[in-house]
């Protein structure tokens, strides 16, 4: 069985949804999922649809130029289409931080996530031994402020010749430039505290914990030009009270940082993100 997932996007209009869903059925795919969203502020209209062809003769790239042919340009679809065979591969980006790697790391070793990590990048060698023993492989590339460039030079060829589809910073402390994000636009998942930009600097818990804050978070966002100001793909929070210290207050925090990544990862790895103006529709 083929089965392939489609995402779509393009000015509202009428008989969207009738002709992709003609043209699935008079090709022999049965759609198993389908929803879709229009922003009436924009007028845009976007579609996440998956189907799957019992054909064995079945080719996504021949499909992909029948789709082309028939519908692309009569609705001026902006789309992607994937086979649900190939699993995007993930680069993870760390430093020295643990929390974010572990958890990843044993979701991924417990089929959790649907994707391939071909190796683990770093600016330290502090969680060589974590890649390790998950036998991954682990790169360190040291970064400082004049090896910046040369650094992410040797980033750019790890990636190429690994066949990256997206990266993870998975708190690597290191501000990624244009030179990254120009390669691999939306393709960039990052994770902070929610608490930025108001405790920014590097003990936003320590500032928090002296203002009282009764709710802390994390977002998870793809990562642009502009620091922390990508489009959000997943947010949480939980409540806190004035017993906590500041050892829970990060404790808690981290504990969000993580499972706020893991669900972005999952989201971005099972196709359901579509950007568009500096946000994000996330599909179920």
């Amino acid at each position: 069985m083929n089965k392939i997932t489609l995402l779509i996007h393009c000015d509202d209009q009428p008989n969207i949804i009738a002709s992709v869903t003609n043209f699935m059925a008079l090709n022999n795919g049965n759609i198993v999922y389908i929803d879709q969203h229009v922003d009436r502020e924009q007028n845009i209209f976007f579609m996440r649809l998956e189907c799957e062809f019992a054909s064995n003769a079945f080719s996504i790239e021949s499909f992909k130029e029948l789709f082309q042919n028939a519908l692309v340009d009569k609705f001026g679809f902006e789309w992607r289409m994937y086979s649900a065979e190939k699993k995007p591969k993930m680069a993870l980006f760390v430093s020295k931080y643990d929390h974010c790697l572990y958890d990843i790391l044993g979701r991924y070793n417990s089929g959790e996530l649907n994707l391939e990590i071909p190796f683990i990048l770093s600016n330290h060698d502090d969680l060589k031994s974590i890649a390790d023993s998950f036998k991954i492989p682990f790169y360190h590339i040291p970064v400082t402020k004049e090896t910046k460039k040369e650094a992410e030079l040797k980033q750019l060829e790890l990636l190429k010749s690994h066949n990256i589809d997206f990266i993870v910073l998975a708190r690597y402390m290191q501000i990624v430039s244009n030179l990254l994000i120009d390669k691999y636009p939306n393709k960039i998942i990052n994770i902070h505290h929610s608490f930025l930009p108001a405790f920014v600097g590097a003990k936003p818990y320590h500032s928090a914990y002296k203002r009282g804050v009764k709710i802390i978070g994390a977002t998870s966002h793809y990562i642009t030009e502009e620091l922390d100001a990508g489009p959000i793909i997943e947010q949480d929070v939980a409540h806190v009270s004035h017993s906590y210290s500041i050892k829970d207050l990060i404790a808690k925090g981290r504990d969000l940082e993580k499972i706020v990544l893991s669900n972005a990862i999952k989201l971005h790895a099972n196709r359901k993100v579509m950007v568009f103006d500096n946000k994000t529709v996330i599909f179920s």
